[in-house]
């Protein structure tokens, strides 16, 4: 083993070739660095792995598989508190590297050694061990616009010997990252300064002080530092911690969120602070302009120590509340021109206005109390497509909305932004809505696709005015119904969840449209239904309200052609009808054998057609059965027909004739093998029954056939649509026989 280390000892510093590291990887003192390198299938599993430490562009292996024996595919080493494992099933080089220390910081490689003795990287990186700082929060928090800069100063006392080296450090899991360091000073200089790209660190050793400048801000810079100098162990001992929050500049950032509100109605909001924003500092409720805050309340500066600072101004009362660090704000009487940007701040130590959270305020002007322009009726996964047409006075570079109302108000649902220049197509999409603003000819295009039950509702065009209201244009009543199909006699399970209601409770009814509005009652869940044979449609439907769950179930039996129609399911909240959910019920006849009038003396078994599922094209289905229905029946007719006037002739030529025929074993065997003879039990019946099978004609020239003599027939088998018939005739008794 010795002399293969010392034959190998020369091969260990090829130089690798020179690149940056792979990835990058900062570990804490302590922690445990755990890594995979894969290798492709060129890369032959029985090669030896290594990790190496890389100084200089060469590879020094830490830790070395053997070159494992033949069809072995797990191989481990280790070494210290290194660990390597190849794994040459799934071609993976797994590294395990415990108790990281900072002097472990380096650059690394996973890597094989090829057939000339040479290591070849598979994956490099670059280590980073940090010392812990002592884990403690924040002295204090900044909040800082976008693009401006931070000024901090952290004072160190005496015990800190001002030769020692300081630094601006980024705290990520516990651990100091220098951004900046200064230098280890040579004699005595009060002043030692350094700086690295847009960050100065100036240590003033005559004040025992740190300066800190970090300009251009951005929000990624957003994040826990610490000025902190570095101990004769190399460990960065923090002198000073901020929180800093780096936010864009108020008319570049989106809101924290939308507030939509109804002319008339009141906006009342929270905003909370941390520990961080001084409670005495003046809090304020801001009207965003042009990206600067115009307060419309503040609180006053408070003198001593209370909890509570209100302030009312107008129709805005603001409330700060230091005991739970929460300012209320409430905005009565609200009005269309009030839609707008607003924010609650704080008043910083150099009287800026600091946000604390922005919200995008919109105030409807309710629509006109209206019926609607007209009605939509849409199945369920269909497509609306509608146009909106608006005239000359209207201008066509005001931005065109698709809205739903709800309390007389306009949600907008997509909307065209305001054009730049003179385009004369603008179109936008939000979702499944698309609205398209042709101004050549003066035309807003809705496309609302994949309609569901719950979209049913009131909608408009709408074009914003100056003032920010929506001016309606054009108002559909939409309903969007559910499509049920079913066969008559079947029984039909509906059933209608009501969750999204907001009042669930209320009798619940099935009711059957008629006419525009007037839906007639079929089933209340206030009243027992009753269950009986009636054709009547309220005895056939079973109605539950389960309120576990919110939602009705409808049972409808023994379904009939007339029941086919639209129907309600809703509930009465007071004297006032609310729809739930639309239907359009189907129901189709089955296709059966229809009695047959004028022959008692017969008995004719029941022929049974399988029908087919149903079928969005149930028109189609009801022509098809009807004219199978009209074929049977004149095939039916003709067989009948047949047999009676075989039957007389039979008579005619005497029972043993008759007898003869029936035994004849040829006439037999002329018949479908599916089929067989019953002996005549009624005596009192000259033809007990008819047997009809009836199968699809190949040509004209395919024979008819009958269990009597072909000479017999007096008709051509061309004018026949029956292929065979059995006759069954009563035998006479022994004695009778001739």
């Amino acid at each position: 083993m010795e002399l293969r280390a010392l034959l190998l000892l020369p091969l260990c510093f090829p130089a690798l070739q020179a690149q940056p590291p792979d990835a990058e990887k900062r570990q804490a003192e302590g922690s445990t660095l755990s890594l995979r390198c894969p290798y492709t299938a060129r890369t032959d599993y029985q090669q030896q792995k290594a990790w190496c430490r890389v100084r200089d562009g060469q590879c020094e292996p830490l830790a070395e598989t053997t070159k494992p024996a033949q069809y072995s595919y797990r191989n481990t080493a280790t070494k210290g508190k290194l660990t390597i494992l190849d794994d040459g099933l799934y071609r993976t080089v797994s590294i395990t590297m415990t108790n990281l220390q900072t002097e472990d910081s380096g650059t690394y490689s996973c890597a094989y050694l090829s057939d000339s003795s040479q290591y070849i990287p598979l994956w490099t990186i670059s280590l980073i061990v940090f010392k812990a700082l002592q884990a403690q929060p924040p002295d204090a928090e900044k909040r800082q616009a976008e693009g401006s800069t931070l000024s901090i100063q952290c004072p160190y006392t005496a015990w800190t010997d001002y030769q020692q080296q300081k630094a601006w450090c980024r705290v990520r899991d516990g651990q100091c990252e220098p951004l900046a360091e200064t230098t280890k000073p040579a004699g005595y200089p009060y002043r030692n300064t350094a700086t690295k790209g847009k960050l100065t660190i100036l240590d003033d050793g005559l004040y025992s002080t740190v300066s800190i400048t970090m300009t251009n801000l951005q929000t990624e810079d957003s994040g826990t530092y610490s000025c902190a100098y570095l101990s004769d162990s190399s460990w960065y001992i923090p002198l000073r911690t901020i929180s800093l929050i780096v936010f864009k500049a108020l008319q570049a950032q989106p809101p924290d969120a939308e507030e939509r509100q109804a002319e008339g109605s009141t906006l009342s909001i929270q905003c909370p602070y941390t520990a961080w924003t001084d409670y005495q500092q003046q809090k304020a409720w801001c009207r965003v302009r042009d990206g600067q805050c115009e307060p419309l309340a503040e609180t006053t500066k408070p003198a001593g120590y209370p909890y509570r600072n209100t302030a009312t101004k107008g129709k805005v009362t603001i409330l700060d509340d230091r005991q739970y660090r929460t300012v209320y704000i409430t905005m009565t009487s609200l009005q269309a021109e009030d839609s707008g940007t607003y924010y609650c701040a704080y008043r910083s130590d150099s009287s800026q206005y600091i946000p604390l959270w922005t919200i995008s305020l919109i105030v409807f002007k309710a629509l006109q109390a209206q019926p609607p322009d007209a009605e939509e009726r849409q199945a369920e996964g269909s497509t609306l497509s509608i146009r909106c047409p608006y005239t000359a006075r209207t201008d066509y570079q005001q931005q065109k909305a698709w809205c739903r109302v709800r309390d007389g108000q306009c949600e907008p649902l997509a909307e065209t932004t305001k054009p730049a220049g003179y385009p004369y197509r603008n179109t936008a999409t939000k979702g499944k809505v698309t609205i398209l603003d042709d101004r050549q000819y003066r035309t807003v295009s809705i496309t609302m696709t994949s309609l569901q039950a719950e979209d049913s509702g009131t909608y408009s065009c709408a074009y914003r005015h100056n003032s920010y209201w929506y001016i309606p244009l054009w108002t559909i009543s939409l309903i969007v119904f559910k499509e049920l199909q079913t066969w008559e006699r079947d029984t039909l399970s509906v059933q209608c969840p009501y969750s999204g209601l907001v009042y669930g409770m209320g009798t619940k009814v099935w009711c059957r449209r008629e006419g525009q509005t007037a839906c007639k009652t079929v089933a209340r869940s206030d009243y027992p239904s009753t269950r009986h044979n009636s054709q009547a449609l309220q005895d056939r439907t079973l109605i539950q309200d389960d309120t576990q769950k919110r939602t009705v179930n409808i049972t409808m039996q023994k379904m009939q052609a007339q029941d086919s129609g639209m129907y309600w399911c809703a509930l009465y909240r007071g004297r006032e009808l609310i729809r739930i959910m639309d239907f359009q019920l189907s129901v189709s006849k089955t296709s059966a054998g229809t009695p047959l009038s004028g022959t008692a003396s017969t008995s004719l078994t029941t022929l049974s057609v399988t029908a087919p599922p149903p079928s969005s094209n149930v028109h189609t289905f009801n022509i098809l059965s009807g004219v199978l229905s009209i074929l049977f029946i004149l095939a039916l007719t003709s067989s009948v027909t047949l047999c009676v006037r075989q039957h007389k002739q039979l008579k005619r030529r005497g029972n043993r004739q008759a007898e003869d025929t029936y035994d004849k074993p040829e006439d037999i065997a002329q018949l479908d093998s599916t089929e067989r003879m019953e002996s005549p039990k009624d005596d009192g019946e000259d033809l007990k029954y008819v047997t009809l099978n009836y199968k699809s004609r190949l040509s004209d020239e395919d024979p008819l056939y009958c269990n009597v003599e072909r000479s017999q027939a007096h008709r051509k088998p061309e004018d026949e649509n029956v292929e065979y018939a059995i006759v069954a005739l009563k035998q006479l008794p022994t004695s009778e026989k001739g």
